[in-house]
């Protein structure tokens, strides 16, 4: 399974998601861009699943002829110890996830 991490989610998280191979956004090249041009960036490169705490993505991009899913981490902050607790809910929505879904975790 092949996820970038936004940019809002803290670089380090990448190394909590065994199993999975991830790259943050900059580490993509896809830093700076909004989320259309930033999701149809990441379906180009094969990405499956983005990884994001922004809450408004759901109402900002219609995902549904989208070949990427997306996971919304729901934390009381985007800090790496309040996202670190849904480690093992991310990983089961992750194998789960369908093209053009959008799931809420937290």
């Amino acid at each position: 399974m092949k996820l970038p991490l936004d940019e809002c989610v803290p670089r380090k998280r990448k190394n909590h998601l065994p199993g999975v191979e991830c790259q943050t956004v900059p580490e993509a090249g896809f830093a700076g861009k909004k989320n259309g041009e930033l999701l149809s960036l990441a379906e180009r490169a094969g990405f499956q699943v983005f990884l994001t705490v922004d809450r408004g993505i759901e109402y900002e991009q219609n995902l549904r002829h989208r070949t990427i899913g997306v996971v919304v981490i729901h934390s009381k902050s985007s800090r790496l110890d309040d996202l670190l607790p849904h480690t093992a809910e991310i990983l089961k929505v992750v194998g789960l996830i369908r093209s053009g879904q959008l799931v809420k975790v937290g």
